[in-house]
């Protein structure tokens, strides 16, 4: 009975308590305009088809290196290309690469957490030095690890990103997990004889939803900087790939001459990544999720 009374309701995750996050969300200016950011990023992403009538990759020899006009409203680039059309679908990958790296990142490390916090013992000791010594590693560098080992794709950078961010969202949630396995309703569980991965499904994770939920917007601001960073690099997005930070890495060089080429997919990154900072800070104020103590526990 005191399972059943626990996990059916979760506090991250009942309506009330879902109303009062938005709530006390849209009470702090700061969280406000960050969810508003990442809103914006993601409509202009969808609607970039309706936004825009070029061709993201279709070059133009006779339009290059355009200045700001009615035809270009950001001008173009060196190959001819409508800088405004890249960068909205730029928005497109940016997004679909990084938060799908994320979810799967932190879906795994939530799977990696549960499992070393239930069994405990050599199996979380394994565990715990496993990726202890991947976290010792520099993202960028193991990052650009596996993408010599195999090769550029989208599917490798998401690769990539798992491996780089499985360790810290492991580290995270297992902090939590370890706090409810001795809970009354787990140990009843453990009782009726259910499973570990039904006590995990069951019991552990919705309990434990709004550490997941933090951790998710967290990282996804860090992978996404890290993914334009990698094809800054030249590790990330294949030309024409209408990326981010490829088009800063084409652009740099023509700073003096169509300055908008490189600036647009700057601002447009900087929106993002603050946008989900912010808004990652003011979901773990709205439910009272302190990432630190969480990191040092």
């Amino acid at each position: 009975m005191s399972s059943m009374t626990t996990t059916a309701a979760p506090a991250s995750t009942a309506p009330g308590s879902f109303g009062r996050m938005v709530r006390s969300i849209l009470k702090s200016r700061t969280a406000t305009f960050g969810f508003a950011l990442v809103i914006l990023n993601i409509l202009l992403a969808l609607l970039a088809p309706v936004l825009t009538s070029y061709d993201p990759i279709a070059t133009d020899a006779m339009n290059a290196l355009q200045e700001s006009s009615g035809a270009h409203l950001l001008g173009t680039d060196a190959l001819g290309r409508d800088t405004l059309t890249r960068t909205l679908f730029g928005g497109q990958y940016a997004l679909a690469i990084s938060f799908t790296a994320t979810a799967l990142t932190v879906l795994l490390g939530s799977v990696i957490a549960g499992i070393a916090a239930y069994r405990g013992g050599i199996v979380d000791d394994i565990i715990t030095r496993v990726l202890d010594s991947v976290l010792a590693v520099p993202a960028i560098l193991s990052m650009l690890v596996v993408v010599t080992i195999f090769g550029t794709g989208p599917w490798v950078i998401i690769l990539a990103v798992m491996v780089v961010y499985t360790g810290g969202v492991t580290r995270i949630v297992r902090a939590t997990v370890m706090d409810v396995l001795p809970k009354d309703y787990i140990t009843a569980a453990k009782a009726r004889g259910e499973g570990m991965f039904s006590i995990l499904a069951r019991e552990v994770f919705p309990n434990v939803l709004d550490i997941i939920l933090v951790e998710f917007a967290m990282r996804a601001s860090w992978v996404v900087l890290l993914i334009s960073s990698l094809s800054f690099l030249g590790f990330g997005a294949s030309p024409p790939t209408p990326d981010w930070g490829l088009m800063v890495a084409e652009n740099r060089n023509l700073m003096s001459v169509v300055p908008l080429a490189t600036l647009s997919p700057i601002v447009a990154l900087a929106t993002l990544i603050v946008g989900l900072n912010l808004a990652a800070d003011g979901l773990a104020k709205s439910l009272g999720v302190d990432r630190m103590k969480e990191v040092l526990g």
